[in-house]
């Protein structure tokens, strides 16, 4: 059986009232972004269950898979998509770039699930001098966790590659066929690529980004909403909150369903499920959560702004947790803490 660790827990609309909770939004449609990985475990749950789609009722739920969180903030702010599931990295460049007017994060989405794993022979960080590694996307949560790491081990990077260590980023399943084929010698990934370069390809985990936190707790992945879309159609948001936060309660709920259930939402957005081994250590390291931890975020931004991949900035305001504290109230549950960066509005 699979335990798929929640960090704590939540409650969907059905026990909570409010806006939203009989399905009558104010928008004729929601686009959520996301991603085919296990990070974006409650979207693919939530998206497979339907349960996003009952809490938003006569909204229609548009989807639409993306491969890494620069290319979703690109859309959100084109008003391609209006929701996104995305890493913290992403979401905090595009509120600070934008003035703070770009999104709000309105939830956590997964903790942990995140890994730099390496060719045979290298064993500490001094072995990756002259080394290739890639990232899913330059500046992308992983990108800027990788670099932080290397500069706190004394090994230069840049931006624009070469350094220490070069830096390449590449999509996804391409690193598996590189890492393969030898072309570079490992990569900082979320799950399940992280579990693929190990089970499929060999690779051993040097680093798992849970063991630099303090007790293992950072964000992987928040829900995120542009500010437009938030003003003009909050009971939209707040059934989206609530679709959510009923997506986390499901996979505590039901373990044994989850692994079939994860690999029929890939299948349909990859094209192929993942091996059983596969998803099941992948689904053991990622740990489903409406907390975006928000004490964290200062920091995730400082690391991005060390790297030279974002900009220093303001960021109170960046959270609304306003809607997800209301499901929590439905249900006796303690506002989520904001650690200041609700701008004083709650």
């Amino acid at each position: 059986m699979v335990i798929v660790p929640v960090v704590i827990g939540s409650v969907g609309r059905a026990a909570a009232e409010g806006p939203g909770a009989a399905g009558a939004t104010d928008a004729s449609a929601l686009r959520l972004g996301y991603f085919a990985n296990v990070t974006h475990l409650p979207a693919l749950v939530g998206l497979e269950t339907g349960a996003i789609a009952d809490e938003l009722g006569g909204t229609a739920l548009e989807p639409q898979a993306f491969n890494a969180g620069p290319a979703a903030v690109e859309a959100l702010s084109a008003g391609a998509i209006d929701a996104a599931y995305l890493g913290p990295s992403p979401a905090i460049n595009s509120f600070v770039q934008s003035g703070g007017s770009s999104l709000r994060i309105v939830a956590g989405a997964v903790g942990g699930g995140a890994a730099l794993v390496v060719r045979d022979g290298i064993d500490d960080a001094d072995d990756l001098r002259g080394a290739t590694l890639a990232t899913p996307q330059l500046g992308n949560t992983q990108d800027v966790a990788l670099r932080t790491w290397l500069a706190d081990h004394g090994l230069e990077t840049s931006p624009t590659g070469g350094g220490d260590v070069d830096i390449v980023p590449t999509e996804n399943a391409r690193t598996l066929q590189l890492f393969t084929t030898g072309a570079i010698d490992g990569a900082w990934l979320p799950e399940p690529w992280a579990s693929r370069l190990v089970i499929e390809a060999g690779a051993n985990v040097l680093v798992d980004e849970a063991d630099l936190w303090p007790g293992g707790a950072f964000p992987t992945t928040l829900l995120v909403v542009r500010a437009e879309y938030l003003e003009a159609h909050p009971d939209a948001v707040a059934a989206l909150v609530a679709g959510h936060a009923a997506s986390v309660d499901w996979i505590s709920a039901h373990p044994d369903e989850v692994p079939a259930l994860v690999n029929a939402r890939l299948a349909a957005d990859a094209g192929a499920p993942l091996p059983d081994a596969v998803l099941e250590r992948a689904l053991a390291h990622v740990a489903p959560t409406v907390d975006p931890f928000a004490a964290t975020l200062p920091v995730l931004q400082r690391n991005a702004v060390a790297a030279g991949t974002a900009e220093g900035g303001d960021l109170a305001g960046i959270l609304d947790l306003g809607p997800l504290d209301a499901v929590r109230a439905g249900s006796g549950l303690d506002p989520i803490d904001a650690a200041g960066l609700d701008g004083g509005a709650r």
